[in-house]
């Protein structure tokens, strides 16, 4: 759409600059010899257009155009990558935090074991030093 909206353009502006425009300017006298000035501007619109020249515009233009265009993809495309690598660095972040998680989880949950061991153990001494002394 950009495309067509600045050809049309252009051609517009070759069409409006291959106008001739010529001013003529006429000085008559007069029987009582004053001297009156007339000017006269003619405008000609040439029948024929230079396709040549609109044609060399019309490239330029789509030279350009074209040339915007690859830039902005370019531009995209970098950004694009950007978010991808981004992303990529976050969800490897997070695995490894996830991970980290696992392993203290499973650290607390061994000195866990670790201790009602201990505390049962030390139950068990209790209850039999109880069951000695109630013996006697």
């Amino acid at each position: 759409m950009k495309k067509q909206i600045l050809t049309a353009i252009v051609i517009s502006v070759f069409t409006v600059a291959c106008t001739k425009s010529t001013t003529k300017t006429e000085e008559v006298e007069n029987a009582d010899g004053s001297v009156t000035t007339t000017t006269t501007t003619v405008t000609e619109t040439p029948t024929t257009v230079d396709t040549a020249k609109i044609n060399n515009a019309k490239e330029d233009v789509k030279a350009k155009v074209d040339a915007a265009g690859n830039k902005i993809d370019d531009a995209a495309q970098k950004a694009k990558d950007k978010i991808d690598a981004t992303a990529d660095k976050t969800k490897q972040d997070l695995h490894k935090a996830g991970q980290d998680i696992k392993t203290e989880a499973n650290k607390v949950g061994q000195d866990a074991k670790e201790a009602a061991k201990k505390g049962a153990s030390k139950v068990e001494e209790a209850a039999k030093k109880v069951k000695e002394d109630l013996s006697k």
